[in-house]
Parts: C-alpha cells; sequence; structure tokens
C-alpha cells in the first residue's frame, strides 16, 4: 500500500545485466517442457541480485509461464496451480524485500482487435497475468500494463471498443489493470478519455508522450495521470531517454547486390541505453508537489541505467535525488 513517507522508487524492466548467466524466464521450446517453477528459480536469483543493489521495483518477464495460454498445447495449462506454493513463497520474500513487482503482456495483447479471437486470447492472457500476480498474494502496487492497441482506420471506433472489451475482464482483473500512452496512436489525452470512463488507472509514459504529443503539457499530462490512481495506491510511471546516436545497419547496394554498412540516423521512438539525468530531473520537477509515485526507466542497459541516475541524481539535484531516499 502506498505510504507517503516511503521514499519513491526506481525500477527496470526483465533483462538484469548485472546476471548475464541468468536468463529473466524459461525461455526452452515447448519440446523440452518448459515450466514456471525454473522461472521461478531464476526470479529467486533475480531478488537476491536486487537486494544486494537495493533495487525495490522489477518488471518481471510476461513469459514467466511458457505456452500457459496456448489452445493447443493443454500440458502447459496448470502451471499456475502446478505452482501455487513456489509462487506464494515467492510473493512473501517480494514483500519482505519492500519490491514493487509488475507485469507488462507483450504487443499481441490487444483488447480493441477487431479481431474476436485476438480479443479471447488477449483476455484470457490478461486473466492469467493477474492469477499469477494474485497467487503471489501481492497487494494492489502490483500492477499488469497495457496499451490500448490498434486504431484500424477508426480511432474513436477503436476506443470505445476497447472501453467495451474491458467488460469482459473479471472483477480481479480489471483492479490490477492499468493503462499507458503510447508512442504512435493513442496519447495520455486519450487513455485518461479511457479512465474517464472505465476508472482504469493511466501510468504515463514521458517518452510516448514526447513522440505522440497531445494539447497537455508534460506537467498537466504527468498531473492528471497520477490522479487516476486509487487512493492508498501509490502511482507509477515510465520513464526513457531517446537513442541520439548514428548507427550502423546492413543494407544492400543496389549498383552491387552486396550488403554494406551504411549509417542511419536516430529514429526517436528508440530507447537509449541510459537516462539523461538533466531530462529525468526537468520532468520531477514539474511533478505535483507531495504526491509520490515510482518511476519503471525503460532504457536499454536495465539495470545499469538505474544505478547509474542514482550515481547522477545527488550530484545535479539534490532535491530530487531526496525523493528518491539518495543522498551525496
Amino acid at each position: 500500500m502506498n505510504d507517503d513517507t516511503t521514499p519513491m522508487r526506481l525500477g527496470f524492466a526483465v533483462k538484469v545485466l548485472g546476471l548475464p548467466e541468468v536468463p529473466a524466464n524459461d525461455t526452452r521450446r515447448w519440446q523440452n517442457s518448459p515450466h514456471l517453477l525454473v522461472s521461478l528459480g531464476y526470479l529467486h536469483q533475480i531478488f537476491d541480485y536486487l537486494q544486494q543493489h537495493n533495487i525495490s521495483m522489477y518488471r518481471m518477464s510476461s513469459d514467466l509461464a511458457p505456452y500457459l495460454t496456448h489452445p493447443d498445447m493443454p500440458q502447459f495449462h496448470r502451471q499456475l496451480e502446478e505452482s501455487a506454493a513456489e509462487l506464494a513463497a515467492l510473493g512473501e520474500r517480494a514483500r519482505s524485500q519492500g519490491l514493487r513487482l509488475s507485469l507488462h503482456p507483450s504487443q499481441y495483447i490487444v483488447l480493441n482487435s477487431p479481431d474476436e479471437t485476438l480479443v479471447a486470447k488477449s483476455v484470457a492472457d490478461i486473466e492469467a497475468q493477474v492469477a499469477l500476480l494474485d497467487l503471489m498474494g501481492l497487494g494492489p502496487e502490483a500492477v499488469v500494463v497495457i496499451h490500448v492497441g490498434g486504431v484500424y482506420n477508426d480511432h474513436d471506433g477503436s476506443v470505445a471498443r476497447f472501453i467495451t472489451n474491458l467488460e469482459r475482464l473479471s472483477a480481479a482483473a480489471r483492479r490490477r489493470l492499468v493503462l499507458e500512452n503510447d508512442d504512435i496512436r493513442f496519447t495520455v489525452s486519450d487513455v485518461l478519455f479511457i479512465h474517464e470512463r472505465s476508472g482504469i488507472p493511466v501510468v504515463y509514459d514521458y517518452h510516448h508522450q514526447m513522440c505522440k504529443p497531445d494539447h497537455l503539457s508534460v506537467a498537466e499530462a504527468l498531473a492528471r495521470s497520477l490522479a487516476t490512481w486509487p487512493a492508498g495506491v501509490r502511482p507509477k510511471i515510465h520513464f526513457s531517454t531517446p537513442r541520439t546516436e548514428m548507427k550502423l545497419i546492413k543494407r544492400k547496394n543496389p549498383a552491387t547486390g552486396k550488403n554494406e554498412e551504411v549509417p542511419e540516423p536516430p529514429q526517436w521512438t528508440n530507447h537509449a541505453d541510459y537516462i539523461n539525468p538533466f531530462e529525468f530531473i526537468n520532468v520531477l520537477r514539474q511533478a505535483p508537489p507531495g504526491v509520490p509515485f515510482d518511476v519503471m526507466v525503460e532504457a536499454k542497459a536495465k539495470d545499469v541505467a538505474v544505478l547509474r541516475l542514482r550515481q547522477d541524481l545527488p550530484r545535479y539535484a539534490p532535491d530530487v535525488a531526496a525523493r528518491f531516499g539518495l543522498h551525496k
């Protein structure tokens, strides 16, 4: 539950660069009988690392239970039940560490699709991920983050279909579901519109707002998104920095027919390896005073980027660093 006296958290997602030998989940193919129990063993090692480095926020892989909802592989459908005791033990450990956990289903989870088969699969996947968090005994801060989905040549109709299809989820699933603005299709204003009609809280993504702006300023978008969260549950936001450097890609030379390395300008939707601390500081100083929230760092350098940002903040912005319990 939310405690205004607890420092704000910085977290990262899935892969742990500081543990290159430990995968985030069991990645074996179905022929090798992968299982949630194997993924939970990896998570214990990841939790060790998080505890060692005092990182108290982590997004788990959405593939912890391989093939869990695959319609043609019933042999994988009971992984949650088969791992119930181990999930409960891991959840107890997370609570003892003060660790905030979350899940973010893949881009193939699309509640507003016109394709009924895809919608049914998306509902099943969301329900399964919520059930996993429930079996861990986690509080309401452990959320499942999704996007609105596709536009399908009808922006307003796609938003309306998303709102309608939310009703297909159980009450338990809707309690854990949160909605994020994206970088291509749906703005902060769009997801706030959905919140007003559904009650689903909004996870503000700063980088996505820069890529897909609307009429809201950063300060307005951040404040209004934070206000969508229920009382007693600390909000969270996503933060990343765009990749700015030129990179080399392989492209076929039409004259020779051979692949050659050519420079490509940056794509602003791509995440950088690290967080620009000055940009981070500027955004945090626009946040409403007295409203604590946690920050998921979406940088390519993962945990390394979090550790670097924790070094940078006390040096450049002691006021912002103090909100995270960081000092020189």
